[in-house]
């Protein structure tokens, strides 16, 4: 599936466009590199979204193409969840 499908069907990121962008801003990786919206995910990838000053970690669990809206936190288990210092 592509990251920006996962980050609005696991509703991480409510809107696919807003995912795109945030993508498009080098704002997400996986697995330690820059990812695009393009790119796949899959179980047991390791992602990192900067929110602003916050930093979001997860592992994906699982990857399905229609999910409901309380099942979507069976999809990631949060790693890390922190704030930028400067």
């Amino acid at each position: 599936m592509r990251l920006d499908k996962f980050l609005k069907v696991s509703r991480i990121i409510k809107r696919r466009t807003v995912a795109n962008e945030a993508c498009d801003s080098e704002r997400v990786m996986i697995n330690g590199r820059m990812a695009k919206a393009s790119t796949h995910v899959k179980v047991g990838d390791i992602v990192e979204i900067k929110f602003g000053e916050r930093i979001f970690k997860f592992q994906v669990l699982l990857v399905d193409e229609v999910v409901k809206k309380e099942d979507t936190a069976q999809m990631y288990r949060m790693i890390e969840e922190s704030s930028e210092q400067k």
